[in-house]
């Protein structure tokens, strides 16, 4: 019924625009922006570019949002400028596929004011031309420029055109787009604000892209559930107060925004911020030394990148950062500065620096280390990944750090760099593809615990360890995955690990699942669990709180796609929902790969819950997985055990 009053509004007050315009569209007036005087009467413009993607295919949240736009009565000094696009239907009776077309929602409601064929939204031109129509017929005194869509981080970008293979915007992209629009200018920026209504572009990255054309930022670090930013919300505020600044404005997008996720239960991971980049330039600078002393530290030790990778574990990231979910490689740049503080005295400055640029922010309780903007940070060591990162990052430093650490070489330009250092030579890191720890030995104390002994390297060679429990029936030859975990103690400094399993595992309505750690922290875990939910693939986001000792459910996503675009709808659970269970599965005699399993059926009740069930009885098998800042692994040999009604006896495993 929702759906159908939008579409009847929408539908009656195009054809009174129509009637009223004599039965045709408005004419768009000359591009270009170069001598038009400036613009001091006080009014507001917002140029909306909705590419509407799967997002609106899917689930209509575009028809939503311009449903809640459609509920605030705008004064005459604001307007709204839509450009239309990048999905296969929209779920409105009004926007046509196959039409890239452009609205106006003002005091006198929606109008259209041009359509043409179809154009990829992800391409810089079609970006260009609508900014620029905006720009030339709609002009006010204070403007702000909102993406939605997905987003991917720095990479990746935004606006992934659904038409047009997903194709997005990248950073340098949108920078051509603007800059030939607005002259980039950091001393005199011309709009007041830019924001994504997307995921995880509250990047340094995106930052240091739109201080050339704005005074403030607003983005979320994190994935955005589907509900998004809340339209009748900051769109209320600003009509009730067209006076206000960006700022102000900023906020107003803020509070009503995590509002809106409290109404629906979606806000246990949200974030969202305003940066003023106005006070940027400072930051930047930080980040940049931040970078330079940890290239000078792993000049002088190779060793600190494994520190450092276990200091980007243990950090705030967004986006997943798992095998099952994909690598957004974003990380919280506040929380990564505290995490490496002891070893980098530069990391006082990022913070120092966050704290004065990152001027207001909304949270989650599962995102309480955000401080408002990421960074990258290779989790994965994809070399394509990091690739597409140079040609977009912000400063120099982590370029050339990161390049030698995934591969032991500088990027273009690395002689003059290491030169500016006064550094002659980097020595040859040294990675697990050196060590000879594939099969590496365990052993059994008297009380049953697996000890894995590597010695000092590992602290200089490992970035993180954690341990793999497979499920073993050899009758069936098959051995089923059933995840990771950080179930462990780390003596670092001897190089020597012991498990601290204790005979329970994920389980949903008591149902054991396949699940992985994405973020080990001081106050919680996250963990992601593939399942089917109504034959669908999803992964189940869940958290185990150290300080009340509970497992709590988040909610379901997607993860990426293969285009870098971070699902953006969170699916809470609902009775009657049906769960398949995956754990994964190969053979135990061969060699073959794990596939997915398709394990036990749970219909979703009101009591449903995650918790830590105890294993069922049979032979199950432990190994100790290793791995480096470069993304190699390495896996120790196995420790069996036997369950048996609760008891455990464990043997270590012999070929």
């Amino acid at each position: 019924m929702k759906k159908r009053i939008f579409c009847l509004l929408l539908a009656i007050i195009t054809i009174l625009s129509l009637v009223a315009c004599g039965g045709e569209t408005d004419t768009p007036g000359t591009q270009g922006t170069k001598d038009k005087p400036e613009i001091t009467d006080g009014s507001w413009a917002v140029y909306w570019y909705l590419c509407g993607s799967d997002l609106e295919t899917n689930g209509g949240f575009a028809s939503t949002d311009l449903q809640e736009m459609m509920e605030v009565t705008l004064p005459e000094n604001v307007n709204v400028v839509i450009q239309t696009g990048g999905a296969n239907v929209w779920q409105n009776e009004l926007m046509d596929p196959a039409k890239l077309q452009r609205w106006l929602y003002n005091s006198e409601g929606l109008k259209l004011l041009e359509e043409t064929e179809t154009a990829n939204m992800g391409d810089a031109q079609t970006l260009y031309d609508f900014l620029a129509f905006a720009d030339a017929n709609y002009p006010a005194d204070k403007v702000a420029v909102t993406f939605w869509n997905h987003g991917g981080g720095s990479v990746s970008g935004a606006a992934f055109d659904e038409i047009h293979g997903l194709d997005s915007l990248d950073l340098a992209e949108m920078y051509q787009a603007f800059d030939a629009v607005w002259p980039a200018n950091k001393e005199n920026p011309a709009l007041e604000l830019v924001g994504f209504d997307t995921c995880l572009m509250a990047t340094v990255d995106v930052a240091a892209i739109f201080q050339n054309f704005s005074k403030y930022l607003v983005a979320s670090e994190e994935v955005e559930p589907g509900n998004g930013w809340l339209y009748s919300g900051w769109l209320g505020e600003l009509a009730a107060n067209p006076d206000m600044e960006g700022d102000d404005l900023g906020i107003a997008i803020c509070n009503t925004y995590y509002q809106g996720c409290e109404a629906v239960g979606t806000q246990d991971q949200t974030t969202l911020s305003v940066t003023d980049l106005t006070k940027l330039t400072p930051l930047l600078e930080a980040y940049e030394s931040f970078g330079e002393e940890a290239f000078v530290a792993a000049s002088q030790e190779p060793g600190f990148f494994a520190e450092l990778g276990r200091a980007a574990a243990q950090s705030e990231n967004y986006g997943g950062n798992t095998k099952e979910q994909g690598y957004t490689n974003m990380v919280d740049l506040g929380h990564l500065a505290r995490q490496t503080a002891w070893m980098l005295p530069s990391a006082q400055d990022v913070s120092d620096a966050l704290e004065e640029c990152v001027l207001y922010q909304v949270g989650g309780i599962y995102r309480s280390e955000a401080t408002g903007l990421s960074c990258y940070y290779s989790y994965n060591g994809d070399i394509n990944d990091f690739n597409g990162y140079i040609n977009v990052g912000a400063g120099t430093a982590f370029k050339h750090l990161y390049a030698y650490g995934l591969t032991g070489e500088l990027a273009e330009g690395g002689d003059e760099y290491l030169a500016s250092l006064d550094i002659k030579d980097l020595p040859k890191i040294v990675t697990l593809a050196d060590m000879d720890w594939d099969g590496a030995p365990l052993d059994l104390n008297d009380e049953g615990t697996a000890i894995l002994n590597l010695g000092p390297e590992a602290n200089d060679i490992l970035a993180g360890i954690g341990f793999s429990l497979y499920y073993v029936d050899e009758a069936n030859d098959q051995m089923l995955l059933l995840g990771t975990d950080n179930d462990m103690t780390a003596d670092w400094e001897k190089g020597v690990f012991y498990d601290n399993f204790r005979g329970v595992w994920g389980a949903i309505d008591g149902r054991l699942v396949y699940m992985e750690l994405s973020f080990e922290g001081e106050d919680y875990n996250l963990y992601s669990v593939p399942i089917l939910l109504n034959d669908e693939a999803y992964n189940l986001q869940v958290a185990y709180d150290f300080t009340a000792e509970e497992w709590h459910i988040l909610g379901a996503s997607q993860g990426l796609d293969e285009s870098g675009m971070a699902s953006k709808e969170l699916r809470l659970l609902e009775e009657g929902d049906v769960i398949t269970t995956i754990w994964k599965m190969a053979s135990y005699s061969g060699d073959d790969e794990f596939q997915m399993y398709e394990a036990e059926e749970v219909t979703v009740t009101a009591n449903t819950a995650f918790g830590e069930a105890p294993l069922f009885d049979g032979k199950y098998s432990m190994v100790f997985e290793m791995w480096d800042a470069a993304g190699n692994y390495a896996y120790s040999d196995a420790v069996t055990f036997d369950c048996m009604e609760g008891e455990i006896i464990t043997t270590v495993y012999e070929d």
